[in-house]
């Protein structure tokens, strides 16, 4: 019953990487958009918001149409980086993992961006008075206070990027080995005269992994809670 071919074996692996690299790369965007949204004051910060979190209301398919738009080989970024750097996102593993980044983004900067809201402003003006600069006193005070946050968003990053289907097979399509993901494989396999075993394996491990990171989110938010629970 779990015995996985080369195939599922591939769609596995193929889907951790491609949620792996959205995380990483979502987090240090991430953070700093949600620092934006949580603590400056500026004109259009509302239309700003509805524009980060509009992957969460737009039908899937639609978000990958415009990344096909803007990153195919013939769309304005798409080609000028091909050109000029060699990189290429359409029907490639990249792609699929930028539209796994995209769609999982929204998450991740509303639980980082609850977190610093929930951090009392005092203590970061406390660290103002005594001379630290803004930066300073983000990297002393405002991020490791949000680091329950940024893990919880990341986590959320991860899973959501693990279950993306309709903006990446709009995207990239779906090529076994370079952008069929777990969710793309199911998919597949359920279409498919006798794929019914293969698709219930894959989704068994779907499970798996999701509920793994957010067993191991928990754990680590209440490490984290407790370590700073005692510079309260």
């Amino acid at each position: 019953m779990f015995d996985l071919s080369p195939e599922e074996l591939t769609a596995i692996h193929l889907s951790l990487r491609i949620a792996i690299v959205a995380t990483l790369v979502n987090l240090p965007i991430g953070i700093f958009v949600a620092y934006v949204l949580a603590r400056w004051r500026f004109p259009g910060k509302v239309l700003f918001d509805g524009f980060v979190h509009l992957p969460l209301v737009l039908p899937p398919v639609v978000t990958g149409y415009f990344l096909l738009i803007l990153f195919g080989r013939r769309g304005p970024i798409g080609a000028f980086l091909a050109e000029n750097f060699g990189i290429v996102f359409a029907f490639r593993w990249t792609g699929a993992a930028l539209a796994c980044a995209v769609m999982s983004f929204p998450l991740m900067v509303r639980a980082i961006r609850l977190s610093i809201e929930a951090i009392d402003r005092r203590l970061e003006d406390a660290a103002g008075t005594l001379g630290a600069s803004r930066l300073w006193t983000f990297g002393l005070v405002t991020l490791p206070l949000a680091l329950p946050g940024v893990l919880v968003g990341s986590v959320l990053c991860f899973a959501k990027a693990l279950g993306e289907f309709g903006a990446t097979i709009t995207f990239v399509s779906n090529i076994p080995g370079e952008t069929q993901t777990l969710s793309a494989a199911i998919y597949t396999y359920t279409q498919v005269p006798g794929g019914e075993a293969s698709a219930l394996r894959l989704t068994v491990v779907a499970v798996v992994i999701a509920l793994s990171a957010l067993i191991v989110s928990e754990i680590v938010q209440r490490s984290a809670h407790k370590r700073l629970a005692r510079f309260e």
